[in-house]
């Protein structure tokens, strides 16, 4: 007899408990704690989403996306963004060239942008004009340059970083290309205990290596296998009524966002807080999707969706203090009754 699909699903989530576990102990041997973001990254990674790491410069942002890439065996390239960094220098340009007989035509050069795991290093230096070359990459996975379209390799992420306290020089990104980021994360400091290794480490002049876990061909494997992680019709609505409750001009929404917020989450929110609950029970080992998985990603989701007026600054409320009262306000759906049970 052939083997049953759940008995077959439950191998799968089994074997990749472990893969993650493994990576993360390959990613310890270099960077020391920051263990929510290294999981959201992950988190993102398994189900094809792009992250927007938001922290203070020396919080080894740049080395946690470069040492995922390793441990993952994909190629992984950097941009670092600059004022007069231009859309061709990312997405590259049709260049003109002679060919035998004299024969003149253009050839595409790839730019950057083709790679599997992209790095856009403080995207906010860079203006509006060439951050949006980074619009149709993220969503579509394909850039088009004059009238050619051609597709990114796969599996394909960016990881951006962002400085929060530096402003001069720099230009915010539109909301259009926030919400293209599934996740946005916030890089703290570290504790005590964690800096005094990072110091140890860092000094001693001896590099640790780590070892390759997973390739690109694994990866697409797994984006394909996690979205088999069950979301039941409770957690749908769940999940709907909580994205609907971030905004402002919905009957349902409660009235602080009325009076907090100007405008909330669109659809999108919803689908990635799927996506990153079913990251978050596939990393656990379960095939299904719990209410405290939503609540666990719901921060990272929401937090770059909600517009906070002038009200919530002057009471100090960020837009991730109102999610976090939010996830307080919406109640869980309760499971219906049918007649004789």
């Amino acid at each position: 007899m052939p083997p049953e699909p759940k008995r077959d699903f439950d191998d799968f989530l089994e074997k990749f408990k472990k893969h993650r576990e493994l990576m993360i102990d390959e990613l310890h041997k270099v960077v020391v704690g920051q263990d929510a973001v290294i999981e959201q990254i992950l988190a993102a990674i398994f189900t094809g989403g792009h992250c927007l790491l938001v922290g203070v410069p020396g919080l080894a942002k740049t080395l946690v996306v470069s040492t995922i890439a390793r441990i993952l065996d994909v190629q992984f390239k950097r941009i670092q963004f600059t004022p007069d960094l231009m859309p061709s220098d990312i997405t590259g340009t049709n260049v003109l060239e002679e060919g035998d007989g004299g024969r003149r035509e253009f050839r595409f050069v790839q730019g950057p942008v083709f790679t599997n795991v992209l790095l856009a290093d403080e995207i906010n230096r860079t203006p509006p004009k060439t951050q949006a070359a980074l619009l149709q990459a993220m969503q579509e996975r394909e850039v088009t340059v004059g009238q050619e379209t051609y597709k990114l390799p796969e599996p394909f992420f960016v990881i951006a970083t962002q400085n929060p306290i530096e402003q001069e020089g720099t230009y915010p990104l539109p909301e259009a290309q926030l919400d293209r980021f599934m996740f946005n994360v916030k890089v703290d400091y570290p504790k005590l205990e964690e800096e005094e290794r990072i110091l140890t480490s860092t000094t001693s002049g001896e590099k640790a290596e780590v070892r390759k876990v997973l390739s690109a061909k694994s990866i697409l494997y797994l984006q394909k296998q996690i979205t088999q992680i069950e979301v039941a019709p409770l957690m749908i609505n769940y999940i709907a009524r909580l994205v609907r409750a971030t905004r402002p001009g919905d009957g349902a929404s409660p009235q602080f966002i009325k009076e907090l917020v100007d405008w909330g989450a669109g659809p999108r929110a919803g689908q990635y807080l799927i996506q990153g609950a079913r990251a978050v029970a596939a990393m656990d080992g379960r095939a299904a999707v719990s209410f405290d998985d939503v609540r666990h990603v719901a921060i990272p989701v929401l937090r770059h969706r909600l517009s906070v007026n002038f009200q919530a600054q002057a009471e100090g409320m960020a837009s991730e203090d109102i999610v976090t009262r939010l996830l307080q306000e919406v109640p869980e759906p309760s499971i219906p009754k049918y007649a004789g049970t």
